[in-house]
């Protein structure tokens, strides 16, 4: 290419004649004036079309290599494996032609992609308080000096770009639909439509194209919060490209280096904060300024988020004879008065209420477990166990669900049980939680204690006095001088005598 361009220029510009660039470059004339005739400026030479032995066996190659690549990444064959059947078929030629011709195969495939197939896109814009992009992922945090894996939930507005990351322990309906709110609030609002992928917590199957059974609670979230839901085509995270990046971004800036934290509550308070600073440093990208001054445009377009979603998901339990409901290798403590009865378990992410009759019986902190070689554990609540150590008080002393009596309570069956009727006289006490305030009788527990009369008697009498607003310990009486005792009485034993005589009197 070189000597090309400076036979031109010598020939062109300074006018050599061909005869004398013959003499300089060796080239025959023939040549030189070939190329000043054709005008090229880049030599190019004709590729002779030469048969080869790969030629009867190209059709079958390239259909196997359409088969394989429709197979997954660990059971193709490879061009060796390739190049050894089509040698079993009659081939005769090497390895390395075979080679080229599976390259030049994935050569020729993947610039069909690009130009026609996937690797092109068509750049999208949202009106402001559109739409908002939804995706979970998986990320690491320290615990409480335990290194846990988190399910995160990103939510991101599409026109201003604002997002909000918050973690959870699970992926389920409740933790799903407290992401949204606990988003909708941190953003200002609730956009027109929301678009997710086919995760398996709002889409119950997958029809064709765009035709999706939509779970139930789902749709009661989205009614609720009036946004239509929006679902990608399977396999096609471009189409929600926003949530996508800003996953990758914030594990650059959140989660490296890997953040920790005493408890969930205080990495997402964490977590809101630190989101909410960034939209200040990060510039929209489309718009004029940052994310913040692009969000605060855009909260004008949200519809208010006005009552929060109750967002739980219920499922129906019967109670164990032992009072107990089951539910993720758990145990929970119920009221006796429905122990062997169908009751109602609302889940939420941090709690768990049982409701039966239409009311509310008991609330619990839920407690999710990750590791299953831990074993199960029991959460009782001592007060729904009231009404059968009432029935039978023996089963006080070993019962547990009174492991984990207050201190008072504690200090107070130790000194009762020491004597005969102590365990009917402890339940008796206990049971005074169900008519008074448990602060009051936990009070008037450590009065007794403190005075050292641990009676039942002595408690009801300082648990009235502090319902009645009376001080715990009588005020002492100041007597006056004019009060004292000057004289003192004398026994006179001679007086029963005539009280004596006038009973006879008057029996006669």
């Amino acid at each position: 290419m070189a000597l090309l361009s400076i036979i031109r220029r010598w020939h062109l510009r300074e006018e050599i004649p061909i005869r004398e660039i013959e003499r300089r470059t060796g080239l025959s004339r023939n040549t030189i004036r070939k190329y000043l005739r054709s005008g090229a400026v880049e030599p190019k030479f004709k590729v002779p079309d030469r048969p080869s032995n790969l030629d009867p066996f190209a059709d079958r190659l390239e259909a196997w290599l359409r088969v394989e690549a429709g197979k997954s990444r660990k059971q193709r064959r490879t061009a060796r494996q390739m190049h050894n059947d089509l040698v079993k078929l009659g081939y005769r030629g090497s390895y390395g032609r075979v080679a080229a011709f599976v390259r030049a195969w994935k050569a020729e495939r993947q610039r069909d992609a690009q130009t026609s197939g996937r690797g092109t896109f068509v750049p999208l814009a949202f009106a402001p308080g559109e739409a908002f992009q939804f995706d979970w992922s998986e990320d690491f945090a320290v615990l409480g000096n335990e290194r846990v894996k988190l399910q995160v939930a990103h939510t991101k507005l599409s026109h201003s770009k604002a997002f909000i990351v918050r973690a959870y322990l699970l992926q389920t309906h409740e933790m799903l639909f407290d992401a949204l709110t606990q988003a909708f609030r941190v953003l200002g609002g609730v956009p027109r439509r929301g678009i997710f992928d086919n995760m398996k917590t709002a889409v119950d199957r997958i029809g064709s194209g765009k035709a999706r059974q939509v779970n139930a609670r789902f749709s009661a979230m989205a009614s609720h919060y009036l946004f239509e839901p929006e679902f990608c085509n399977p396999a096609s995270g471009w189409e929600k490209g926003q949530i996508e990046k800003n996953v990758q971004d914030a594990r650059r800036r959140l989660w490296q280096p890997m953040p920790r934290f005493a408890d969930l509550a205080a990495l997402n308070a964490w977590l809101e904060e630190r989101c909410v600073m960034q939209w200040r440093d990060i510039q929209n990208g489309i718009l004029p300024g940052t994310v913040a001054e692009a969000h605060a445009d855009e909260v004008l377009s949200l519809m208010p988020l006005g009552r929060p979603f109750d967002g739980f998901v219920e499922h129906s339990k019967r109670v164990s004879p032992t009072c107990l409901v089951h539910f993720e290798r758990n145990r929970y403590s119920v009221p006796a008065s429905f122990a062997n009865r169908p009751v109602s378990l609302r889940i939420y992410p941090e709690r768990i209420v049982i409701a039966a009759e239409g009311q509310v019986l008991c609330e619990h902190t839920r407690v999710i477990e990750r590791s299953h070689h831990l074993p199960a554990r029991t959460i009782y609540d001592w007060r729904h166990y009231l009404a059968v150590i009432q029935r039978k008080p023996g089963a006080l002393r070993n019962g547990a669900p009174f492991a984990d009596l207050p201190d008072a309570f504690r200090q107070l069956q130790g000194h009762l049980l020491k004597r005969p009727g102590g365990d009917r006289e402890m339940v008796e006490i206990l049971a005074l939680v169900l008519q008074h305030d448990e602060q009051a009788v936990l009070c008037a527990v450590e009065m007794a204690l403190d005075a050292g009369i641990a009676t039942k008697t002595h408690i009801l009498n300082l648990l009235h006095r502090l319902i009645d607003g009376k001080p715990g310990t009588p005020t002492p009486i100041d007597a006056p001088q004019a009060l004292s005792l000057r004289l003192e009485p004398k026994a006179n034993t001679a007086r029963y005598d005539g009280l004596r005589r006038k009973e006879v009197n008057r029996a006669s």
